[in-house]
């Protein structure tokens, strides 16, 4: 995945924003893992904002992603816009000055400068935020189990028969009397 780390060694007090539209953001680790989502390119591209403020050992890190992606539906298939709209809120430990940190994580310290990971911190809020089943409609009915049809465009003409052919041979048992 593609670092971006931003120096926020000098961040004031009161805090600072920053905004992200670059698509390679969200693009880069998108194709570097080979998910099926594409980002929305007209409309309402992916961006984010970022708030970060100090707070005693550490830094406090607001913020908000917006934006739309396509990606296949859970039951059928169909490519489905789904929007996204999520705030969050991290707090997280600075490394202890004099230590030069490079164990992964968020945070890290190089001499007197510390730097916030900011695209491993969108790209995991980002992935937070997207539903676990993206639904074209609630009630999508999906595929036919049998020949595959979009169940989405009417009945498929599979029959209605019910049941695994194997269990054939058990409907034509018989309960003995007074078996309840």
């Amino acid at each position: 995945m593609s670092e971006l780390w931003l120096d926020i060694t000098d961040i004031p007090a009161t805090g600072r924003e920053f905004s992200f539209s670059e698509p390679t953001i969200w693009t880069g680790p998108i194709a570097e893992f080979g998910m099926p989502y594409r980002v929305e390119d007209a409309g309402t591209p992916l961006s984010a904002t970022l708030s970060v403020a100090p707070q005693g050992r550490g830094v406090l890190l607001r913020g908000h992603i917006t934006g739309a992606i396509i990606t296949p539906c859970d039951r059928c298939a169909d490519d489905t816009r789904v929007a996204v709209d999520s705030s969050f809120e991290l707090f997280e430990d600075i490394p202890l000055e004099g230590e030069d940190s490079v164990e992964p994580g968020l945070l890290r310290r190089r001499g007197k400068v510390v730097e916030l990971d900011v695209g491993g911190l969108l790209w995991e809020q980002f992935l937070l935020a997207l539903p676990v089943k993206p639904l074209c409609d609630e009630n999508c009915p999906g595929l036919c189990p049998r020949c595959g049809a979009n169940l989405r465009n009417g009945p498929c003409g599979c029959s209605d028969e019910e049941g695994d052919p194997r269990m054939a041979v058990f409907k034509t048992l018989k309960a003995p009397r007074g078996a309840n």
